[in-house]
């Protein structure tokens, strides 16, 4: 009967904490804070706005990728986690499943599997990269895959719509749980500026 009672206490404590864990997540507010280290087909986007700006090298790299339909897009997306103050209790984050979105086309899925403490009172950034092979999702020429890259990375006129649907799982004393379901912790309209 002692062993019983002392279970069921246990079990009672554990509870609580996890529920402490799902509310101190719940408060956490994320969003997208920036997205970096572009790279298209291997042609770095930092100086590129538009298809007149790539030298002869690049637009000859480009029609090869478009031609093997490999036109790699490399990022870093900036994920930002807001853990307001009147939070009391740190979310340790133990994964994050995720999908990317962009211009509300659902493109490339993965997984995040680093453990981030999201202390109250703190904003965490979370580096999250990404790689979509654009020919599989959008088509086009090269133009318009390159006006596509540069948008995301904000560097031409063209707006392009990001979103990242994610699915947290924090760590309890019952082991890692999984959020109920999918969130969308990111969306950004970069470029069009």
């Amino acid at each position: 009967m002692k062993r019983t009672l002392t279970l069921i206490a246990v079990l009672v404590v554990a509870g609580c904490a996890t529920l402490q864990q799902f509310a101190a997540l719940r408060q956490v507010a994320f969003s997208l804070a920036g997205v970096q280290n572009g790279a298209l087909a291997g042609v770095p986007l930092t100086r590129i706005a538009a298809y007149r700006d790539l030298g002869v090298r690049d637009v000859a790299r480009l029609a090869l990728a478009v031609a093997r339909k490999d036109v790699p897009l490399d990022v870093q997306l900036n994920v930002r986690a807001d853990n307001p103050a009147d939070n009391q209790a740190t979310a340790t984050m133990v994964k994050l499943a995720w999908t990317l979105l962009l211009d509300d086309k659902e493109t490339v899925s993965g997984v995040l599997d680093t453990t981030v403490a999201l202390p109250s009172g703190q904003v965490v950034a979370i580096p999250l990269k990404v790689r979509v092979n654009l020919v599989d999702f959008f088509g086009g020429s090269a133009e318009d895959l390159l006006d596509l890259a540069a948008g995301l990375a904000g560097l031409n006129a063209d707006p392009t719509r990001i979103t990242l649907r994610a699915t947290p799982t924090i760590n309890t004393p019952l082991g890692p749980i999984a959020y109920p379901i999918p969130v969308t912790i990111a969306v950004k309209t970069v470029g069009g500026g």
